[in-house]
C-alpha cells in the first residue's frame, strides 16, 4: 500500500502512542528489581502499534480529541503487550523471538516476565479510567476492555486456540475463536474512543462491525504470513503453526483462498463504516491490513 498521507499520520501517531506508553509506564524501580524495567522493554520501542493506530482514528472519525484517544491506545496496547508476554513464555507458545528482538521471559526469566505482564495489564485499566470524559462513557469504556480481555474474549479464545493444538478444526470454529482472540481487542480499540465520547447506539454498532471485520482480516493476513514469510520479516519466528500443528485459515483454505478471503472481510469492513464519519484513516487501515507483509 503506497500512501505518503496515510504512512505520514500513522509514522506521527505511532510516536505519539510511544510517548504516551513512556509517559504512562513507571520508570523508577523503588524496591520491584527487574519488574518495571521488564514492562519498559515489552511495552515500549516495537510493534506496528495497529491498535493503536485503530484508536487514533476511531477517534479522529468521531471527532473526538487526540488526548481522549492517548488513553484509548495506550490502554489496549498495555493489554496486547501483557498477553505477547505470557503468550511466549514456554508454558503457552514457548517462543524466543518477538518484535524483533528476544521474548520477556528470554530476558528476564519466566517469573519476572509473568509478573511484568500481570502489572501491565492493571495498569491498563488505570489508564483508561484517567480518560478525559464523563463518569458514564469512561465506565463504558472501562466494561468494554474487561469483557475484550477476559474468558469471553481474548484470554477465552487463547484458550480455546491451547486445547485445539493438533485437533481438527471446522471453518466456523475456527472464526469464532479468532473473534475471541484477536478480534475482540480489535473491536474494543475502536469502539471505546465511541464509548468514551457517548456515541449513539448506531454508530457504535457500524464500529463494531467495521472492527470484526478487519479483527478476522488481521488473523487470516497473519496465517498467510506466517506460512509464507520469515522470521527477519515478521520480527517473529515464522512457521511456528505448521510445526505446532496448529489450525489456521491457510491449512483449511489454502493460501489463494485465504488471501481472497481477507480482501473479501475487507471490502465489507470498509462498507460498513457510518458515511457521515471522517472515516479515511479507518479506511486506510483496513486496506494495510489486507495488504501488510510483516
Amino acid at each position: 500500500m503506497s500512501n505518503s498521507g496515510f504512512d505520514q499520520w500513522a509514522t506521527a501517531h505511532r510516536a505519539r502512542v510511544e510517548a504516551a506508553l513512556t509517559r504512562w509506564t513507571p520508570a523508577a524501580e523503588l524496591t520491584s528489581g527487574r519488574l518495571l524495567e521488564a514492562m519498559r522493554y515489552s511495552a515500549l520501542g516495537g510493534g506496528k502499534r495497529l491498535r493503536a493506530l485503530l484508536a487514533y482514528a476511531s477517534a479522529e472519525a468521531i471527532g473526538a480529541s487526540a488526548e481522549l484517544a492517548d488513553h484509548a491506545a495506550v490502554a489496549v496496547e498495555m493489554i496486547h503487550t501483557y498477553s505477547l508476554i505470557h503468550d511466549d513464555m514456554p508454558c503457552m507458545d514457548n517462543d524466543d523471538l518477538r518484535r524483533g528482538k528476544p521474548t520477556s521471559h528470554v530476558v528476564f526469566g519466566d517469573a519476572t516476565a509473568m509478573l511484568a505482564g500481570d502489572a501491565l495489564q492493571p495498569l491498563a485499566f488505570a489508564v483508561l479510567l484517567g480518560a478525559p470524559a464523563t463518569a458514564t462513557g469512561v465506565v463504558a469504556a472501562t466494561h468494554e476492555l474487561a469483557e475484550a480481555s477476559g474468558a469471553f474474549g481474548m484470554a477465552g479464545g487463547q484458550a480455546i486456540d491451547l486445547a485445539n493444538v493438533g485437533k481438527p478444526m471446522t471453518l466456523a470454529t475456527l472464526e469464532e475463536m479468532h473473534a475471541m482472540k484477536t478480534g475482540a481487542m480489535f473491536e474494543a480499540a475502536i469502539v471505546i474512543p465511541a464509548l468514551l465520547a457517548e456515541e449513539d447506539e448506531s454508530t457504535l454498532t457500524a464500529l463494531a462491525t467495521y472492527a470484526q471485520k478487519i479483527g478476522m482480516t488481521f488473523q487470516v493476513v497473519d496465517d498467510v504470513l506466517d506460512a509464507t514469510a520469515d522470521s527477519a520479516t515478521l520480527g517473529k519466528t515464522a512457521g511456528k503453526d505448521a510445526a505446532n500443528d496448529k489450525p489456521t485459515f491457510v491449512s483449511l483454505m489454502g493460501i489463494e483462498a485465504a488471501r481472497q478471503y481477507a480482501q473479501r472481510l475487507t471490502d465489507e469492513a470498509i462498507h460498513a463504516l457510518p458515511v457521515h464519519l471522517n472515516t479515511q484513516r479507518l479506511t486506510d487501515l483496513a486496506r494495510l491490513m489486507a495488504t501488510r507483509n510483516a
